[in-house]
């Protein structure tokens, strides 16, 4: 019996201990977020699945995996094919997978710290159409029978000054203060670990690529607030940055707080917020109001000194990236580079200014066909090596304390010369890419409607890409911020429809993926601005470019470009040896000059 195998034989002993026919096993934590600490990662676990999004339903006979479009090779790979049945998310819910598998009269368990109320009620009404019941669970059975579960973090709290932040923690609580009185509400309760993290201008380290502690948060009408966090993360230059106003208390003693509010009117977001937090309110005697968190506006539109902290991050990154792809022009073509120590030695360059607090997420470095998987997280057992004459795909960023970064460079590995197929897919998604760069828009559109942008050249060649083009990106935060968000609007994926604003940073990162063949993307982050048009009515916004580093030539097909499009690539690139050469010196600076030089 493999691993994977006893685990799950070792689950339905425990459900039947438990007196439950099935369980739901997703990828989150108490405060729904997408990356989650390691003791939280209860799929990777259970399934060996190591994607960042997914789910699980476990039932006496019968075992499936949940994953969407980006992940669709990768879950076949990593997760055994006979003992779990792949399901796609496009085209089932949870929800939906279990009305039609669950036997009649069944108890279905589920965490309620792990699900949205919207979850629960959705699962509920499809549980009862069979006559099944959905049983909440007071412990995880999953953590009954994990071993060697880790525990949560206990790292230190950390200030983030407002050199970087731009407003204190106290004018933040005051916003939110205000907030709540127009709404004539008493308390807003902030379970986001990154809202959290804004409000109080602090920084953890709980969660890997991530710079957030794990706690919740009341902000109050006064203007007060009241932190759970565990007092072992605390120390005095926390305590006086955050100041009588803030009272801190054990994270545990949240859950009693929280039916301690009685005839309050207390603001909670249904899509942040887990279904235990709106169940003890409700026990508790509150009255409950289903609104957005008031803080994820505010942090999503950065202020003048967050985005200058932004280009100051953009800035040196793109030196240590345009650092490793002169360094990748020269030992790469000697084969004997892994994917692996490719992430290594761009690491390395990222550590090397001085700056470097973290990667902003696990570095994507894919080989031939492994960047056809785009969301593919080398390890040792999928290591590849880097074979010239071949396409080679690097995602990667880093956590500065001045901003985050987040860039996608496609480049060939030569000698040789890449396939006319190649080459059309690479320009074809520069194209896209280059179309939104330059894209102008009124004010009030959404992501949803510049997506097309994006995807049209591709779609003339019958072709698409399975993931978002764009997503949100924090300041010194999560590299996946909401809520604004540039895709496709099928399927209500979150922050398509939302309204994109001046100070919103996105990524613009369309691409292709041809499976068991190679993957294309090309990444760079745009900040949201005014735009002023002569004669123009109304407002219009356009995007102002961030990221700087080159893109590579050998994959393009100069035919295939307008001459905007061609004038749009030697404008960049100008730009990208105007920022980046000056920290460049010897071979490196030599390279980047020939990298950036005009097209003919």
């Amino acid at each position: 019996m493999s691993t994977y195998e006893a685990r799950l034989s070792a689950l339905r002993v425990q459900l039947k201990s438990d007196r439950l026919d099935g369980f739901v096993v997703p990828i989150c934590d108490e405060h729904m977020s997408e990356y989650v600490g390691a003791y939280a990662q209860r799929l990777a676990w259970l399934t060996g699945f190591g994607g960042s999004a997914g789910s699980a339903v476990v039932l006496p006979q019968e075992a499936a995996i949940f994953v969407d479009g980006r992940y669709t090779i990768q879950v076949r790979e990593q997760v055994d094919g006979s003992i779990w049945s792949y399901q796609s998310t496009l085209e089932t819910s949870v929800s939906e997978w279990l009305g039609a598998h669950a036997p009649a009269g069944a108890r279905i368990g589920y965490d309620p710290w792990l699900h949205t109320k919207a979850w629960v009620d959705a699962a509920t009404k499809a549980l009862a159409a069979k006559g099944a019941e959905l049983v909440a669970v007071e412990r995880n059975p999953i953590d009954a029978v994990w071993d060697d579960q880790p525990a949560p973090s206990d790292a230190k709290l950390k200030v983030l000054d407002d050199q970087y932040t731009g407003r204190s923690s106290a004018e933040k609580r005051a916003d939110v203060a205000d907030w709540l009185a127009s709404q004539n509400l008493d308390a807003a309760i902030i379970s986001a670990l990154d809202s959290v993290a804004w409000t109080f201008n602090v920084r953890g380290n709980d969660v890997e690529r991530t710079p957030v502690a794990l706690s919740f948060a009341v902000l109050h009408r006064d203007g007060t607030a009241d932190l759970y966090v565990d007092p072992a993360k605390m120390d005095d230059a926390v305590a006086q940055h955050l100041g009588n106003a803030v009272r801190v208390h054990d994270r545990a003693a949240f859950t009693p707080a929280l039916s301690t509010m009685a005839g309050k009117r207390v603001a909670v977001d249904p899509e942040r917020a887990v279904a235990a937090i709106f169940e003890r309110l409700a026990e508790g005697g509150a009255h409950i109001i289903e609104a957005r968190d008031p803080t994820i506006l505010p942090k999503a539109i950065k202020n003048a000194v967050e985005q200058a902290g932004h280009r100051a991050a953009q800035k040196r990154d793109g030196a240590a990236l345009s650092r490793f792809l002169h360094w990748m022009s020269v030992e790469a073509p000697k084969g004997g580079l892994t994917e692996l120590s490719a992430a290594a030695q761009l690491e390395s360059f990222r550590r090397d200014t001085g700056k470097l607090v973290d990667l902003s997420f696990d570095t994507i470095s894919g080989a031939g066909p492994n960047a056809a998987l785009c969301h593919y997280k080398v390890d040792e057992k999928s290591n590849r090596a880097i074979d010239p004459s071949s396409i080679y795909l690097v995602d990667s960023g880093g956590q500065y304390l001045d901003g985050t970064t987040d860039v996608t460079r496609t480049i060939w590995v030569g000698p040789g010369e890449p396939t006319a197929e190649m080459k059309d897919r690479f320009t074809r998604v520069l194209k896209g890419h280059i179309a939104l760069a330059r894209a102008v828009f009124p004010l009030g559109t959404r992501g949803s409607q510049l997506d097309t942008l994006a995807r049209m050249h591709l779609w003339e060649a019958g072709v698409d890409y399975a993931h978002g083009t764009g997503h949100g990106v924090g300041a010194f935060l999560s590299v996946h911020e909401g809520p604004q968000r540039i895709a496709k609007s099928a399927g209500g994926q979150a922050g398509t429809e939302e309204v994109l604003l001046p100070g919103m940073i996105l990524s613009n990162e369309p691409g292709y993926y041809k499976t068991d063949g190679f993957g294309i993307r090309t990444e760079n982050l745009i900040l949201v601005e005014e735009r002023q048009i002569p004669g123009a009515e109304g407002h219009y916004l356009g995007f102002e470019t961030l990221t700087f580093a080159p893109i590579d030539r050998a994959l393009l097909e100069t035919s295939l470009m307008t001459r905007d499009e061609l004038r749009w690539w030697d404008e960049y690139h100008a730009r990208v040896l105007d920022i980046v050469g000056p920290q460049l010196d010897g071979p490196a600076l030599t390279w980047l000059e020939e990298a950036c030089c005009s097209l003919p």
